[in-house]
């Protein structure tokens, strides 16, 4: 066992913290702690942190309830930073995530064996409608509404009209794509499929 005289605080006096659950192990979150926050922590069994930001300590759960009780705190081989390992009664992020890290960079699995395609598309914008992300295109279209939408559709077929009576086949493709991924974002916000359009496709007997 060791004593929190012994850690490395950096020259702000705070030591980075990642918490981790003890039941999956996955991480949950990475936050900072001073010595107070940590002599809390401790005290209390529940993770306090301090915020940077605000400049001020923060219990985890003081306002949404989704507390974090503390199994055990561990300090890396550099004493300068700490492993907390913590039952959690609600989800760790405040986007409503059960971890901050939900963003995938780069993942080895899914290299070269995923191709594209309009599901998996559809799948990325609706992801977008429920999970916010700062400066998204496609966030920017939900938030304006229906009305938005609809008129940049219009806006679309008009350029696709252009592009195709101007013979240019390259432009062509260039606005399909535009007006296929707005009628996307159209599908998402009415809660339609591709599957429904596929369906309704099917049903159609050319020639009948």
């Amino acid at each position: 066992m060791i004593n929190i005289n012994e850690l490395k605080f950096d020259k702000d006096g705070l030591i980075p913290a990642i918490v981790v659950d003890a039941t999956t192990c996955e991480v949950l979150m990475f936050a900072y702690m001073n010595e107070e926050s940590l002599n809390i922590s401790i005290n209390e069994a529940q993770t306090c942190f301090w915020s940077r930001s605000r400049n001020k300590l923060w219990r985890k759960g003081e306002t949404s309830g989704n507390i974090q009780e503390i199994v055990s705190i561990k300090a890396d081989c550099d004493m300068d930073t700490l492993l907390v390992t913590v039952n959690k009664s609600g989800p760790a992020c405040h986007t409503g995530a059960e971890s901050c890290f939900f963003e995938t960079l780069y993942d080895a699995s899914t290299v070269n064996t995923k191709p594209f395609s309009l599901n998996s598309l559809h799948g990325i914008i609706s992801d977008r409608k429920t999970n916010i992300r700062e400066g998204s295109y496609t966030n920017y279209l939900f938030d304006k509404g229906i009305d938005k939408i609809l008129k940049k559709i219009g806006e679309e077929s008009a350029e696709v009209i252009i592009a195709a009576k101007s013979n240019n086949k390259a432009e062509t493709i260039f606005e399909l794509s535009d007006l296929v991924y707005h009628a996307l974002v159209l599908m998402t916000e009415m809660g339609i499929t591709p599957d429904e359009v596929r369906v309704e496709l099917a049903s159609r007997h050319i020639g009948k």
